[in-house]
């Protein structure tokens, strides 16, 4: 009978283990096989109460107590290049067989918004072929141009070669535009 008694007693705890094993399971897989405990939360911050940031997880409670730091806007001086030739535009570079003439429509541009500048500007009409470093002819200009401001004009040089003009090739170029702050 000891035996008996002792079986039952197996089986009893295996069922035991089974069951607890079987728990076990169902909680592991399960996610908990027993509710989880329910939480009341109280005085938590709204999107409407001062302060709060839904994307800040620790919301200030007095948004004004905190210092900031604005820096004071510095004013950027403005630099001086006196090579003036990044203001200076051409187009039209041409010549009239008829007067004798070239020409070059010439744009200056002051990029500054605070000053007025002079400028001091000569245009060369270089050779093109044979292109030897010499001028068929020079234009030279002072001219004031306001703040922000562009001055066009037309440059011009007169040739007296007669009639005999024949064939040839020339380039403009603006070859000096000295700047001065007035």
């Amino acid at each position: 009978m000891k035996q008996g008694t002792r079986t039952q007693i197996g089986r009893g705890t295996r069922a035991v283990v089974a069951a607890a094993l079987t728990l076990t399971t169902l909680a592991t897989v399960g996610g908990c096989a027993f509710g989880a405990p329910k939480v009341r939360l109280t005085g938590s911050p709204s999107p409407t109460d001062t302060g709060y940031n839904p994307n800040d997880p620790t919301p200030s409670s007095d948004p004004t107590s905190e210092d900031t730091y604005s820096p004071e806007p510095q004013e950027t001086e403005e630099t001086f290049d006196p090579d003036g030739r990044n203001d200076v535009t051409g187009r039209n570079c041409d010549f009239s067989r008829s007067l004798g003439q070239f020409t070059y429509t010439v744009s200056v541009t002051n990029p500054s918004s605070e000053s007025t500048f002079s400028y001091d500007i000569a245009i060369n009409w270089m050779k093109a072929k044979p292109a030897d470093g010499k001028a068929w002819g020079l234009h030279q200009r002072s001219i004031t141009v306001g703040p922000g401001d562009t001055e066009t004009y037309t440059a011009k040089y007169s040739v007296n070669w007669g009639n005999n003009y024949g064939q040839f090739w020339y380039t403009c170029q603006v070859t000096r535009a000295e700047k001065t702050k007035l």
